[in-house]
């Protein structure tokens, strides 16, 4: 039987269920990932199960995230993932090294394995021929510890790609374009299976760039096949005995299927503030700007700051712009160091930001008030900037540096006849540099026993969920609407260092809802779960969109959040909120959304039954009378989880310590 290329691997590594899309599955995972912002909690979780080694083929921990340093908080995660990464049997990336993503495309990831990974963004690896997902550390935790990952058996959909790149479009412009067909939300357990030969003429960076914002799509994730380009990238990377071929059969079929001919696209933009508010940047140039940032794990790769560079040689920037540049590796700011390119940035006026996450997750490089800003990155979420009120628009890395040197927005297209540049067409490296002095080895199995783990006073073990309770009853403490992402649950930015001190970062769950000179809503949430009573979510459409980050219902559980009702639920954060035993349930008539308002008094009646075998629970309204039904949309491990009291309680029964 024919097989789509995402079966193929699934099929290679099923350990549970068939491959019959919506059902429960459970796969083996080869790698994992984690960095630092998912990854202090992720390894206490691992901690907590007892297991003394890893059971991977290959596990990294990197620090990318949490760099700026304010404070003790950033380097006391940096020394303990350091070191417990070398007891646990896990390579550790240093901070400077680069952006995980970034760094495991160039250094680890190979075709045909299946990664996850503590970060949304983990399907870049599918540039690469792998299956990559990302998931909340928890998850990722088990699958160090040898468990299977368990997902829903996806829906493979195909996309053919015919024609070629014309000058000044460039594999940015291919995402954006078919985020603008599929937006953000509704594509739940799918996966994107790139194939043509427009895809064959795609280089690993320019498939890695399409599949790392497939995440924006809230797809599983997104897959090109191996082959010469592949081959070729791998080679010049010191790993050609990682290579192999794969592809889907010449007649598989696909759930459903999208045509891009790449010679149609034009150069396209994201405007504030949804990945998927796509229009050609024709339509909005000339549009004056304050700020651009080349970088993130999108567009930070040699080729994609080679383009920049090239385009900014010998000019100089608006004076009214301020440019940032992140390289996405240290292997990419070396090659651009020994090659000029890097004094050509400098000298237009570019700043040379750390080989990092940074201005992506709000950690500095925030634009002014009012400011327009212009950004190579993939998300830009209400305030993802730092900035609240924020203009963020995401576009290629080629339509950045025209605009930063025009001061405005700028069509790439334009530049020949605006400032006379032909089209720089950069070359693909026959070999990359290699330096991997700042990647640590673990300690050896018989050297475990010399390791000292570090963890300074803001380490903190992260409480476990309480058993749900057999009547639920408990209060809306907030009702919000559609696309409601874990940045609007979980701040980022300034907040982020207080990712491994749980009850601290809790005081700013739904920060962005908050109200000067009322109380907060961990304050409310603290007061009801003094009363004995539940505090209960309710949102419209796509809740929980966004970030892996687990944090999202890790610190909820912890003020005493134990459900959540909205009308659909992303697929991430839906199996955070299952692993930390709150109750995501889903309406079974949207239209009952209008009949809760923030305030009401809720009451589920038998709840831990339902759990057990009901597809839905009845909720009672005791503000107004009204009743309603929500369904359990849960699988029968996803149900034993719920009553286990989370994931964490479930392992410690079925999984064997060492």
């Amino acid at each position: 039987m024919s097989q789509t290329l995402t079966c193929k691997i699934l099929q290679s590594h099923l350990l549970e269920g068939r491959l019959q899309p919506g059902e429960p599955i459970g796969i083996r995972i080869d790698q994992t990932l984690t960095q630092d912002a998912t990854g202090t909690t992720a390894f206490l979780l691992f901690e907590s199960m007892g297991i003394a080694r890893v059971r991977t083929e290959l596990s990294v921990s990197y620090v990318d995230h949490n760099m700026a340093q304010f404070g003790p908080e950033n380097h006391n995660d940096h020394l303990y993932l350091q070191s417990i990464a070398r007891k646990v049997g896990v390579y550790h990336s240093r901070p400077g090294n680069g952006i995980c993503h970034q760094v495991h495309l160039e250094r680890f990831g190979k075709p045909g394995a299946t990664l996850l990974g503590s970060d949304s963004h983990t399907p870049t690896g599918g540039g690469l021929g792998m299956l990559a997902i990302g998931a909340g550390g928890l998850d990722v935790a088990s699958a160090m510890g040898g468990g299977a990952f368990y997902m829903t058996c996806p829906r493979v959909i195909g996309v053919r790609l015919t024609g070629r790149l014309n000058d000044w479009v460039s594999s940015k412009d291919v995402i954006l374009k078919l985020l603008s067909i599929l937006t953000t939300k509704g594509n739940v357990d799918s996966v994107i299976e790139y194939f043509g030969p427009g895809a064959a003429a795609l280089t690993v960076p320019q498939r890695a760039t399409i599949t790392n914002m497939g995440a924006e799509l809230g797809v599983t994730t997104s897959i090109f096949p191996s082959d010469q380009m592949t081959e070729q990238f791998l080679e010049a990377q010191h790993r050609s005995h990682h290579y192999r071929p794969l592809e889907a059969d010449p007649d598989a079929a696909y759930d459903r299927l999208i045509e891009i001919d790449l010679s149609n696209l034009v150069p396209m933009a994201a405007c504030p503030s949804s990945p998927d508010n796509v229009v050609p940047v024709e339509e909005i140039a000339g549009r004056k700007i304050g700020q651009v940032v080349l970088g993130s794990c999108t567009n930070s790769s040699y080729a994609d700051l080679m383009t920049a560079a090239e385009i900014l040689k010998g000019r100089k920037i608006d004076p009214s712009v301020e440019l940032g540049i992140a390289p996405g590796s240290r292997q990419v700011l070396e090659m651009l160091a020994s090659n000029g390119a890097l004094a050509d940035l400098i000298a237009a006026g570019a700043r040379i930001l750390e080989c990092a996450c940074g201005p992506c997750i709000g950690q500095g490089f925030s634009p002014g008030d009012g400011v327009v800003t212009l950004r190579t990155f993939n998300r830009n979420f209400p305030g993802r900037t730092g900035t609240k009120g924020d203009q963020c628009y995401l576009v290629s890395p080629e339509t950045a540096a025209a605009s930063a040197i025009l001061g405005e927005i700028t069509d790439p297209r334009t530049l020949k006849e605006m400032v006379g540049l032909r089209y720089p067409a950069v070359k693909f490296p026959k070999e990359f540099h290699i330096d991997d002095t700042m990647i640590d080895p673990p300690l050896p199995p018989d050297r475990i026993s010399t390791a000292v783990v570090v963890r300074g006073p803001t380490i903190v073990v992260p409480e476990s969920p309480a058993p749900l309770p057999d009547n639920l009853k408990g209060r809306v403490l907030l009702k919000c609407g559609d696309k409601i992402t874990t940045d609007h649950i979980m701040p980022a930015g300034t907040f982020l260092k207080y990712r491994s001190n749980v009850p601290e970062y809790s005081k700013y769950v739904f920060n962005c809802f908050n109200e000067e000179g009322k109380p907060t809503f961990a304050q409310r949430c603290l007061d009801l779960k003094k009363q004995g009573l539940a505090g209960i979510v309710a949102a419209g459409e796509s809740y929980g969109q966004g970030s892996s980050r687990e944090h999202a219902a890790l610190c909820p559980m912890y003020l005493g959040v134990r459900a959540v009702l909205a009308k659909s639920i992303e697929r991430i954060h839906k199996a955070n909120l299952i692993n930390f035993a709150i109750v995501p349930i889903e309406f079974t008539n949207p239209a009952d959304y209008d009949k809760i308002k923030e305030g009401d008094e809720l009451e589920i009646p038998d709840l831990t039954a339902a759990i057990q075998n009901a597809q839905e629970v009845e909720i009672f309204n005791r503000t107004t009378g009204e009743v309603f039904k929500g369904r359990l949309a849960l699988s029968p491990r996803e149900r034993e989880i719920l009553l286990s009291a989370g994931l964490l309680n479930y392992i410690k029964k079925k999984v064997r310590p060492s």
